[in-house]
């Protein structure tokens, strides 16, 4: 994750790092972009026999299913080293995700046939239960985000930039609020939402995740 420590602007001159909309050509990158940083916030290759499947739950269908609400760090040369995707309605994404996007990759990633035993398992297990998403005690966040920059661009300003331009996007097509689900172990990504502004939703036994949430109304000033 990132922090303001350096100022980040959204507006990208030419050959100046920026952030501006996503784009079918950045699809891989982002990809690439999830595996590298998804292990706690670390390399994920190293953990996981076949780790494209990871950004096949939490990047890709974000991307089919509602680009509009994709942006992406562009280093000023056409290519995303960070991004952000969000869901404005989870409920509704997650019916989506089961029958749009599923039906896309499940002959790659069946469904599992037993209980988890491998990190790949874990996540067939989660790629064929999108109603995971649905948790009642974040009904009033009815968004959800991921994040995520590859570890040279964090440190500079830029997570913020991504964070605001995902909840100006939101607050203008009257979403009022949005969550996010985290591993408590990437302490590093806990304190950045910290700093922008989100706050611990009370959810039974979540394990060892966390939710987090946050308004909209104030996204200018990030």
């Amino acid at each position: 994750m990132t922090s303001s420590a350096t100022p980040a602007t959204s507006a990208t001159a030419p050959g100046s790092p920026g952030v501006r909309a996503y784009r079918p050509a950045d699809r891989a990158a982002l990809d690439d972009i999830c595996i590298r940083t998804a292990h706690n916030g670390q390399d994920a290759r190293p953990v996981y026999a076949d780790p494209a499947v990871i950004p096949a739950v939490f990047a890709s269908p974000y991307v089919h299913l509602e680009p509009e609400l994709a942006f992406v760090l562009d280093d000023g040369h056409g290519r995303a080293v960070g991004y952000i995707v969000g869901a404005a309605d989870t409920p509704a994404f997650a019916a989506a995700f089961r029958t749009e996007w599923l039906p896309l990759v499940a002959d790659r990633y069946p469904a599992p046939t037993r209980s988890p035993a491998t990190p790949d398992e874990v996540m067939l297990g989660l790629l064929h239960d999108p109603e995971r998403m649905i948790v009642p005690e974040v009904a009033d966040y009815p968004a959800h985000l991921h994040i995520d920059l590859l570890p040279a661009w964090q440190g500079r300003g830029y997570g913020r930039v991504l964070m605001h331009s995902l909840l100006r996007a939101l607050r203008d097509r009257g979403v009022p609020a949005i969550h996010l689900c985290m591993a408590t172990a990437n302490v590093p990504a806990r304190a950045f939402y910290d700093r922008m502004g989100f706050h611990e939703i009370d959810v039974p036994d979540p394990g060892p995740v966390a939710y987090l949430g946050r308004t909209t109304a104030d996204a200018d000033l990030l």
